[in-house]
């Protein structure tokens, strides 16, 4: 039996594709109940085959949209800078779509398909204390669990991490507030406003019905003791000098939650003994390119598959989907943190050659997206 300690979306897809490649699964979550936090949600077609394969396609195309084009604007300015086209040259590009959705329907269809699997069993309300590499998983109410092996897809501060590293995540010093309107007015493409230390991503979700709003902005208060940073009166400060559908959308973003960006270096090693990481447990990014779930998607498959190609030996397993996985996800968490660089470059230099490069390239060149989207499973 494989244990899986988080039931969020890198731990559910997990449990089904293992499932569905003859193995018996026990996710437990340590929340009451199996839920994600926030709204909306970017899938690529990388993430997109992988779901495909797991025969997931037609709940999520009730859910789904798949925007028409990516358009980068400048937030100050109001001026289009590039376009990325998402049609059936995309598609035909990528063999799947460009699809966003809310987080939550994302997870309900995952956690519909493990709960009709036979091999998956779910459980909430277990508050790991300690994992053991021999596979024991010890919990707050004193009992305990042995896997065949243990897989920590735990997230961000992730207790299994622990085990193989002593690092902890790193503050970027940005802050992001999120939220979804009702959608009043047919609205088919996902915008991307970028400017100096800031930028907002709209796109709609719930086939349509609402539309999804994140403005991410460098705090110029942080301080690593305390949380008293990135408040509500600096979200509306760092967006003042932008256009004037920018300063609206902002307006109507909730301000009671907000989320400070995070993420951690790569590392070497991501297993010890019988147990091994996955999702943001394993390599928390920044989400710049929108790969976090979708390289937890990955892991996904790619552990399944090793499991297996070694008819369970936990060991051959971890070890081969470490080899193929480790590699391609520091490439992604490198090259997340330099776009953001990019997008919010404030000095004379780059933000002229981002907006130049951005503007020159046609919109069904995807030339650098090949590495990332037809990378994978």
């Amino acid at each position: 039996m494989l244990l899986i300690i988080g039931g969020g979306i890198g731990g559910m897809t997990t449990a089904l594709a293992v499932a569905q490649a003859g193995f018996d699964v026990h996710v437990v979550e340590q929340s009451p109940e199996f839920s994600e936090i926030g709204a909306g949600i970017q899938l690529a077609p990388n993430a997109m085959r992988a779901l495909e394969r797991l025969g997931l396609l037609p709940a999520l195309e009730e859910v789904c949209v798949q925007p028409r084009n990516l358009i980068f604007m400048h937030a100050d300015t109001g001026r289009r800078l590039g376009t990325v086209d998402f049609g059936p040259s995309f598609r035909r590009h990528f063999g799947q779509s460009y699809t966003v959705l809310h987080r939550g329907d994302l997870l309900e269809v995952l956690l519909a398909a493990c709960r009709t699997h036979p091999r998956i069993t779910l459980e909430t309300a277990r508050e790991v204390v300690g994992v053991r590499e021999d596979g024991e998983v010890r919990f707050a109410d004193g009992t305990r669990l042995v896997g065949d092996g243990v897989v920590g897809a735990d997230g961000l501060w992730s207790r299994t991490r622990a085990l193989v590293s002593n690092d902890r995540p790193h503050c970027s010093q940005y802050v992001a507030y999120r939220g979804a309107l009702p959608v009043t007015v047919d609205v088919e493409d996902e915008l991307i406003w970028i400017g100096p230390g800031k930028h907002l991503v709209q796109y709609p979700i719930r086939q349509g019905q609402l539309y999804n709003q994140v403005a991410v902005f460098r705090s110029h208060r942080y301080r690593a003791d305390t949380d008293q940073w990135g408040t509500p009166d600096e979200l509306i400060e760092a967006f003042a000098t932008s256009c004037a559908p920018v300063r609206t959308a902002i307006e109507a973003i909730p301000t009671d939650r907000r989320w400070p960006m995070y993420d951690r270096l790569p590392i070497d090693n991501w297993t010890k003994g019988r147990v091994t990481l996955l999702g943001d447990a394993a390599h928390p990014m920044l989400q710049y390119l929108a790969q976090g779930a979708c390289q937890a998607i990955e892991d996904a498959e790619c552990l399944a598959r090793h499991l297996a190609k070694q008819d369970g030996d936990i060991t051959e397993a971890f070890a081969g989907y470490q080899a193929d996985r480790i590699g391609r996800t520091a490439q992604v968490q490198t090259i997340a943190r330099a776009w953001g660089d990019v997008w919010h470059a404030d000095d004379l230099i780059v933000p002229a050659l981002r907006d130049r490069v951005l503007s020159r390239r046609l919109a069904d060149d995807y030339t650098d997206l090949n590495w990332l989207y037809q990378g994978g499973p």
